[in-house]
């Protein structure tokens, strides 16, 4: 048993990780007809509990609710995996990353994040307003905009071979590659 953990704490190839997360669409769609999605499962949420007559949230919420189940065991096993499975190694950063991010004044890295972005003194500062509060906003506003996230667009849809989720992906990876590249060391320059 603890060389299976020992196994689970170790980081995983992407030729191991990427295949089981992609394993998982068909196997949803062979089991029950399923597609793939985390986005979609707030409006389920607002549907089961919003008691307006509002017609978005008009629809038979109950036969996707193995989907709430899903997402609802999403914060149990993070938590089960940072306390049981969490690796001792530090977080590795590459090293040309590490020197260009020590130009703005960020040099400690805990958990996946830098320590100085996101803490809460930061939050209630105008680059942690804008890393955290704005982008948080803008995150959730694409989602919604291009009809679901990331994985839903990039996994499932792009899988399926839906012409809407390649257009998504390609704006997602655009937008990614011009936020690390341009935006991202603008708000850290202030």
């Amino acid at each position: 048993m603890q060389q299976l953990i020992d196994l689970l704490k170790q980081p995983w190839p992407w030729y191991v990780a990427g295949p089981l997360i992609g394993l998982t669409v068909p196997a949803l769609l062979l089991i029950g007809n399923k597609s793939f999605g985390i986005s979609s499962s707030l409006r389920h949420i607002c549907a089961a509990c919003i008691p307006a007559n509002i017609p978005f949230f008009r629809y038979n919420w109950k036969k996707e609710a193995w989907n709430l189940y899903f997402v609802g065991g999403i914060l149990p096993g993070g938590i089960l995996a940072t306390t049981l499975l969490a690796s001792p190694v530090p977080v590795q950063v590459h090293p040309a990353l590490q020197t260009e991010l020590a130009t703005y004044g960020i040099t400690r890295y805990e958990a996946l994040v830098p320590a100085e972005l996101f803490n809460w003194e930061m939050l209630f500062t105008g680059k942690g307003f804008l890393l955290m509060v704005v982008g948080g906003f803008l995150v959730g506003f694409g989602t919604r905009y291009a009809g679901g996230c990331t994985s839903g667009h990039a996994i499932t849809g792009l899988s399926t071979l839906q012409w809407p989720s390649l257009v998504a992906t390609c704006c997602f990876m655009a937008g990614g590659f011009g936020m690390a590249n341009i935006v991202l060391p603008w708000i850290l320059s202030l």
